[in-house]
């Protein structure tokens, strides 16, 4: 459903010291939603932050050096955020995707709203601006910049673009409409550079991240007469190849890629005992099978989190998609 930009538009314009806020180990739209308006509200005179309540990945590093834009948030450091005066919550509509910033927006009163094109809302307490027919919370930032009146600068146009770009597999998914490759065009007028995002994304990856996609190769396998693949990270994992969890961001790409192959899963061992799940399908909705197990997210592209150890996971989540499959 088209958004109504007239509310967000004077959210924003009432507001000095807006906080951008994006959900726990951020991608390349949620950060590149997040970049991109914030160059945007600068313009208008504004005093924006950018935060993450989780690590940034190594991949990401590169649209930050020196981390003087993306800042770390913590309930520990969390008055070092309070001269903010409202939050827009990016990317993301769910408390579980918060992290540690969900508590802070449970205890404070400070106003919020939402900028999301993901099926899955919890109530945030605050206005909702969602669009889940929009391929990416990029197109949505880009939008939300015009409707105050700016034009993307070039490093804004090439934070959106990334945006874009990465949520539809660079070009490649079924949610990659006319309408996306025009935006794509009008970024990239504006001064985006796709061959050096793409690079910087896909051809820069260090030996561990390889060497940790070499594990999760190996341990591929299939299941309900090869309609389902999956394969998983366990936390040992780490310590042996040298990667980092963010390092697992691209994988659920190999059991997706496998011939035959309806659903995908990656299954990650998380600290605490839990698991975190990637569900990528071909035609099931697989968002409603991740709201079982506490996530969510778009119909062919979701994610949850359980606090069951791997194994015990792994066999619910299994059978589940079995089921639904059948």
């Amino acid at each position: 459903m088209p958004i109504d930009w007239a509310p967000l538009v004077q959210y924003l314009r009432s507001h000095e010291r807006p906080l951008l806020m994006t959900h726990i180990r951020p991608d390349a739209d949620g950060l590149g939603s997040q970049l991109g308006l914030y160059h945007a509200l600068l313009e208008l005179g504004k005093k924006p932050r950018v935060a993450i309540a989780s690590k940034l990945p190594p991949r990401y590093e590169f649209l930050d050096p020196g981390r003087k834009v993306v800042e770390d948030f913590r309930l520990s450091t969390a008055g070092n955020f309070a001269d903010r005066d409202c939050v827009l919550v990016m990317d993301t509509g769910t408390f579980n995707q918060l992290g540690e910033f969900g508590e802070f927006l449970k205890a404070n009163p400070i106003p919020r709203a939402v900028l999301d094109h993901h099926r899955t809302q919890d109530d945030l307490g605050g206005e909702r601006y969602v669009d889940i027919a929009s391929e990416s919370c990029g197109r949505l930032s880009y939008e939300l910049i015009r409707q105050l009146g700016v034009t993307p600068n070039p490093i804004a146009a090439n934070h959106l673009f990334m945006a874009v770009a990465t949520d539809t597999g660079w070009f490649r998914h079924p949610n990659a409409s006319p309408e996306t490759f025009s935006l794509a065009a009008e970024l990239v007028r504006l001064g985006a550079n796709p061959t050096e995002l793409y690079e910087r994304l896909y051809e820069a990856a260090p030996l561990a991240r390889l060497k940790l996609t070499g594990v999760a190769i190996d341990r591929l396998k299939l299941h309900a007469r090869g309609r389902i693949a999956y394969t998983e990270i366990l936390l040992a994992d780490y310590a042996q190849t040298g990667a980092v969890p963010g390092d697992t961001e691209e994988l659920i790409n190999y059991p997706r890629s496998v011939e035959g192959v309806e659903v995908a899963l990656v299954f990650i061992e998380q600290p605490g005992n839990g698991t975190k799940v990637s569900f990528r399908s071909k035609s099931l909705d697989v968002s409603r099978i991740a709201e079982r197990f506490g996530g969510g997210g778009h119909k062919l592209a979701s994610g949850a989190r359980t606090d069951k150890p791997l194994a015990t996971t792994r066999q619910d989540v299994l059978q589940a998609i079995e089921a639904a499959l059948a």
